[in-house]
């Protein structure tokens, strides 16, 4: 099989001949199709996750070694099947979970393998969409798209059930209720059409970008706000007409985190998406008499896939703006996504 790997932190990505796996037992070879470009590719380009405070966490502290395909944004055909498999079978076409635990602890078995400590993630710990195939370890982690357009499908594995997951953290929540989502990428343009699909009226899109503010007005946000000078919180207030019950954190830095927080009424929510690194000092009085929630949010679950799949197939679900370019792409579109120039979402597609 043929594969983009990382041989080297934020070195270009190679094209190298790997063995094309044989799969046994119950795990499925899939052949990559579509395989989506996201931030979490980036950090592990980068060898580490920022964590904030100084602190960072190495793909070397983990065990992961290079080289290595990334690409947890994974669609394709079903190739070859071992003698196990139950449920898919050669010439499906499937979305692959990418997000695997361990497979035998109490959150696996309950479909929640986001949860497990144990992660052996595809495009983290094992090859992942850059490459030609896939070898997926049980069928349980594939989804059937149905009518959904692959380049899409795909990326709802990672930045639909992303938001999906996180959504579901400030729910029940009345629909002309201001929702603020910090960052309008892949991620926040997601968030809007998911919110939307729940019948949700008061969407309020904050980034540094006036350009992915458009488009976020686009996709349906009822406010703005450019948070690249002095004031952004204020500004967030006056736009929202008061302080307001949920902020979704699409970046997840110390200035977006403490932004988000700001604004909050009591009995707020903020949850913390992205893991562009950071520290948020607090109150611990003020959380208690404000009787706030900080939470993170760590992808989704399976069944949050089929969910997304499934609004999306029922015509619930406005796609995301979706870039295609071809595999041989690979270094240029993560430079253009590290870079801050793609909106919307990035696609790689396979040969076939």
């Amino acid at each position: 099989m043929k594969a983009w790997v990382v041989v080297e932190a934020e070195k270009p990505l190679k094209e190298i001949e790997l063995p094309t796996p044989k799969p046994t037992g119950t795990e499925v070879l899939l052949e990559v199709t579509h395989s989506g470009v996201c931030h979490s590719d980036i950090h592990f380009w980068k060898g580490e996750y920022n964590l904030g405070g100084g602190k960072s966490v190495k793909l070397s502290d983990r065990g992961i070694t290079l080289p290595r395909a990334p690409g947890h944004e994974i669609a394709g055909r079903v190739v070859a099947v071992g003698e196990d498999v139950k449920g898919v079978k050669v010439g499906d076409i499937r979305v692959a979970y990418p997000w695997l635990g361990c497979g035998e602890c109490e959150h696996c078995l309950a479909e929640e393998d986001n949860l497990c400590v144990g992660q052996r993630s595809l495009g983290v710990v094992r090859h992942g969409g850059f490459g030609s195939h896939v070898l997926v370890p049980h069928s349980r982690y594939l989804i059937d798209p149905g009518s959904v357009d692959l380049s899409l499908a795909a990326t709802y594995a990672c930045s639909g059930i992303t938001t999906y997951s996180a959504i579901k953290k400030i729910m029940p929540l009345a629909p002309d209720k201001p929702v603020v989502l910090v960052g309008a990428g892949g991620l926040g343009l997601t968030a809007i059409a998911m919110l939307k699909a729940f019948g949700h009226r008061n969407i309020i899109s904050v980034d540094i970008s006036d350009e992915k503010l458009a488009a976020a007005k686009k996709e349906g946000a009822t406010g703005t706000v450019n948070s690249s000078t002095e004031g952004a919180a204020q500004r967030i207030l006056e736009v929202a007409g008061g302080s307001v019950p949920a902020v979704i954190d699409f970046v997840g830095m110390s200035a977006t985190s403490r932004m988000g927080f700001d604004v909050l009424v009591k009995n707020g929510k903020l949850i913390i998406v992205g893991v562009a690194g950071g520290e948020l000092t607090l109150l611990l009085g003020a959380m208690v008499f404000g009787a706030f929630t900080v939470q993170g949010s760590i992808t989704g679950t399976i069944q949050d896939l089929r969910d997304v799949i499934a609004l999306a197939a029922e015509g619930k679900l406005p796609p995301t703006p979706i870039t295609c370019m071809e595999k041989h792409c690979a270094n240029e579109a993560m430079v253009a996504l590290r870079d801050g120039k793609v909106t919307g979402r990035v696609v790689l597609l396979g040969e076939h």
